[in-house]
């Protein structure tokens, strides 16, 4: 047997009858050979890690934007953060980490410049209109890797296309990757906001500190806890938590989100965002080649929307401002 057939046979013996086999992948768009060590699932895992779209989640916003505190989230942390959380949920319901693990590290990779406010510029603009989540797919099927994609497994990408609304993920990997997300978000914003000076611990409300915890390790222990405790033909939790869970994620909607310390910054990542897409409209041919493939196949607002929504906070404000605003006039030296 080859490492990859013993792994398959460890999961087949240990994993839960609710738990995706890797033997069992609905596989690939274009068929490839099996790999000799990896699994499935652990070969999308590290496609996704190894592309370029996931190391542009470093400089992408997660709520505050492109912060200079180097202890503030990033897309990319927080999607390292999401990883951790599905894992643990997964290994304690014997479902299959690698596809979790995988459908973690590719949920946001779609994500815009400056978090959802660029989302909403970008909706705002673009005819088809855009949704991040519809994005990531796009990314891993068609835009990585020269416009190739990483061929992924059906259930890889059905659990990033399912990851935040609309339709439940087929399988339960990709439903518990939809909590965990909200788990690990909801806790370290709190975080991030206390620290800016946004709110104080002591903010939170009443409830969510006596059922959940004053501290982000306890509230997040006692959210996974609920899931591992409550999930069985579906994941869930228990419906007093699941409604305090509710409750402090319309707290942070009202306190944080719309925070005038955010809300004012969104107006000019909307002006920047709204700016580039109105330039490259007119512009079409000053596209990178790979988007002026895209261009010619699929249309101009396709092309500038997959461009504009692959940028990261900083290389889009640079950009802006090298379109936009002036330079200063050095001279000539006699």
């Amino acid at each position: 047997m080859t490492i990859r057939e013993q792994t398959q046979q460890m999961e087949k013996e240990n994993l839960s009858p609710r738990a995706v086999l890797s033997q069992w992948t609905k596989g690939r768009e274009k068929p490839e050979e099996e790999d000799y060590i990896r699994t499935p699932f652990q070969r999308d895992r590290d496609r996704i890690i190894h592309c370029r779209s996931f190391r542009r989640l470093m400089h992408k916003t997660q709520v505050f934007f492109s912060p200079q505190d180097d202890h503030y989230r990033t897309r990319l942390t927080h999607t390292l953060e999401v990883a951790q959380i599905a894992r643990t949920i997964a290994r304690a319901l014997r479902l299959n980490e690698d596809l979790t693990e995988a459908i973690s590290l590719g949920h946001d990779l779609g994500h815009t410049p400056f978090g959802h406010a660029g989302e909403r510029a970008l909706n705002e603009v673009c005819p088809q209109g855009y949704r991040h989540y519809q994005q990531s797919v796009r990314v891993v099927e068609k835009l990585e890797k020269g416009g190739q994609g990483l061929n992924l497994c059906w259930e890889v990408r059905d659990g990033i296309r399912c990851h935040t609304t609309g339709p439940d993920a087929a399988t339960m990997e990709g439903r518990l990757v939809h909590f965990s997300d909200k788990i690990a978000y909801m806790n370290h914003d709190v975080e991030d906001a206390v620290r800016s000076g946004v709110l104080v611990e002591e903010d939170l409300p009443w409830e969510v500190k006596w059922m959940l915890g004053r501290k982000k390790s306890q509230r997040i222990a006692a959210l996974v806890g609920s899931v591992i405790e409550n999930s069985g033909d579906t994941i869930g939790m228990d419906p007093e938590i699941y409604r305090v869970f509710l409750q402090m994620q319309q707290f942070l909607f009202e306190t944080v989100y719309t925070h005038p310390l955010v809300k004012n910054e969104e107006a000019k990542a909307d002006k920047v965002i709204k700016g580039l897409y109105a330039y490259f409209i007119d512009h079409g041919d000053k596209l990178p080649s790979e988007y002026r493939a895209v261009w010619e196949q699929e249309g101009i607002h396709t092309a500038v929307c997959d461009y504009i929504s692959s940028m990261s906070d900083r290389f889009s404000i640079q950009l802006y401002s090298e379109l936009f605003v002036p330079k200063s006039w050095q001279g000539v030296s006699d």
